[in-house]
């Protein structure tokens, strides 16, 4: 299922060009354009869903391989060794912009250390 505005989806269905780092059947990284990070890459699953909030018992094999495309994202960048970040905002408070779940995976330097 796509949203006809979703700019995530939009870049699923190749209709808005992207600097892809990974792909498989079910999720799709590539290159932010507005990086954070000296490496800034997104996960996002080719079947929209709107927020973390979303997902359903039927989307918990969708969500581990999530996961698992940020640890192959992380190696394909090599930071597996040093360090890597990921990340995902929920809703407008937490910094969502694009309402399409994604994982953010920053690294290749220092980064801030939170908490």
């Amino acid at each position: 299922m796509h949203d006809p505005d979703c700019i995530f989806c939009k870049i699923v269905r190749g209709e808005i060009p992207a600097d892809v780092v990974y792909e498989d059947d079910d999720v799709l990284a590539f290159k932010d354009i507005s990086p954070q990070a000296k490496i800034h890459t997104l996960i996002i699953p080719k079947t929209h869903i709107p927020t973390l909030n979303a997902l359903q018992e039927e989307h918990d094999a969708l969500a581990g391989k999530l996961l698992r495309a940020a640890a192959k994202v992380a190696k394909i960048h090599g930071v597996e060794e040093d360090g890597y970040r990921t990340v995902i905002n929920t809703n407008a408070d937490a910094g969502q912009v694009v309402f399409h779940v994604h994982v953010h995976v920053m690294g290749g330097q220092p980064l801030r250390k939170m908490g």
